[in-house]
């Protein structure tokens, strides 16, 4: 929690839907969480590979690596490159 894109957009929905890893399984789950911001509410779904194929199409539209920083530091760099035509 607490990451921003360097290219966010800045959307908002009404009800914030939430996406994360499973630290166990390394499974990126989407769906809504109860009032305690943590614990998953029913439906939860696994979007792993939704999840994945969206961020390296999104990085190549970028056209340049995609810096994700938390509170304020340079966490993460996403590159992209496309191996099939």
């Amino acid at each position: 929690m607490g990451y921003v894109a360097t290219n966010h957009t800045g959307l908002s929905m009404n009800k914030k839907l939430h996406v994360a890893t499973s630290p166990l399984t390394g499974t990126i789950y989407a769906g809504h969480v109860l009032k305690d911001g943590r614990t998953w509410a029913a439906n939860k779904q696994d979007v792993t590979v939704e999840a994945l194929v969206a961020v390296a199409e999104h990085a190549l539209n970028f056209g340049k690596p995609v810096v994700i920083t938390k509170a304020g530091e340079p966490e993460f760099e996403i590159t992209v490159k496309r191996l099939a035509t």
